[in-house]
Formats: structure tokens, sequence, C-alpha cells
């Protein structure tokens, strides 16, 4: 939750850990087997965040990371919004090493194939670990989010390289680049998202968690 979002005083969010910061959901709850982690938007009004926290308090910890939140109609019914359900994973500890991946220092090496990166959000998104074809990046994987104990995986192809098996292969290098820093490497992604879903299961990600928030 820490590295997902920037949390105030009271731990309820104020923004997303990214350069140009989000305001986040408004609210997000991460069951584990063993535990449950959840927070609350900095601007939902604070009866309808007591609310929600007392219902938080109450779901138990899942082994089937399927299964929706015993009281999700109930957070629905006290927050209007669109609800995002995914899995979240870690690396194993032996990650096979990628030949030919690069680190990405100049924003020009984006420019062809991906649009709207700029030169002031690299030193945020570092390591930014690339496969080059003719000195441009084809496909990307980054830090999406990142605190000093772990970082977030953010993966991009570009259109004309997909199907090639190009994702897995820099998401394992920055993967151990992250941990080489002393950070956790992390991905998480939506249960729909089946390109996503096929990337963590050709690196053997285990999942720890799933994610449910309403934005």
């Amino acid at each position: 939750m820490q590295t997902m979002f920037s949390l105030d005083g009271d731990g309820r969010i104020v923004g997303t850990r990214e350069p140009d910061p989000s305001p986040g959901p408004l609210f997000s709850l991460v069951r584990g087997n063993d535990d449950c982690a959840w927070a609350v938007r900095s601007d939902v009004q604070r009866n309808v965040a007591k609310k929600l926290d007392t219902l938080a308090r109450d779901e138990p910890p899942v082994s089937d990371f399927r299964v929706a939140p015993i009281h999700a109609e109930q957070y629905k019914s006290l927050v209007e919004g669109r609800v995002n359900f995914g899995l979240a994973f870690t690396f194993p500890e032996e990650i096979i090493e990628s030949k030919g991946t690069v680190i990405v220092e100049d924003a020009k090496q984006l420019d062809r194939h991906f649009v709207g990166w700029t030169a002031s959000e690299l030193p945020y998104r570092n390591p930014i670990v690339a496969l080059m074809d003719d000195g441009n990046a084809m496909s990307v994987c980054f830090c999406a989010r990142r605190s000093d104990v772990a970082a977030e995986a953010g993966v991009e192809t570009a259109n004309a390289y997909r199907g090639q098996g190009l994702a897995p292969r820099v998401t394992a290098a920055w993967a151990m680049a992250i941990r080489a820093s002393g950070r956790i490497p992390l991905y998480s992604t939506s249960w729909d998202n089946s390109a996503s879903l096929s990337v963590a299961r050709k690196l053997g990600l285990a999942s720890y968690a799933c994610s449910w928030s309403i934005s």
C-alpha cells in the first residue's frame, strides 16, 4: 500500500506514487493469505471513511484471490465509482537472466514507438530496461510506482513488436535491477488483462494478494 500510494498521517491516500501523481482510488483494499490492508482517499467524507474502515477491518484473509470482498456491495453503496479487481505478484528467488537488454538513459530512445515520455520523468521511472531495435526501444519495463522498500513494474511493448515474448524478458531484467538496488520487485495486473497475466505466468510469478478498489 505504501509503495502504491502516498499516505498522510492518518493513513489516508493523498495521491499515487508517480512522477505526475493522480488522486488515487477512493477506497483500496488488498487481501492476502494472512492479512488485509486498506486505505481511503483523503477527500472522502470523514463519516464515510469511518464506515469503510469498519467494514474493511472485518474482511478476512483469503486463499482464493478470485473471490470478491465480503462487503463489496456495502463499499459500493458508500462510494460510487469504477471497481478494479486484480492480482499482485512477487518474483521467484531465481530469475532467469535476459540477454540483450539495456538501461534507457535518454528519452529520445523512446520517441519512435512510445508516446508521452519526457526527460524529466526518467529519474522517477528508473531503472528503465529496454530491448532495442536500431537504437529505439521496442519493449520497456520501468517503475510504475516505487518506494524505498519496493517498486512495481510497468511494462509497454510497441504494437509492431507484440507477440514476440519481449515483455517477459525486459520485466525479468528490471526485477534483477530492482533487487540489486536493495528493493523488492512487485508486479500487479487486473483479472481482465490477459496479456499481462500471460507475462506473469511466463516469469513464474507467485500471487501473494488480490487488490480491489473503487476509483
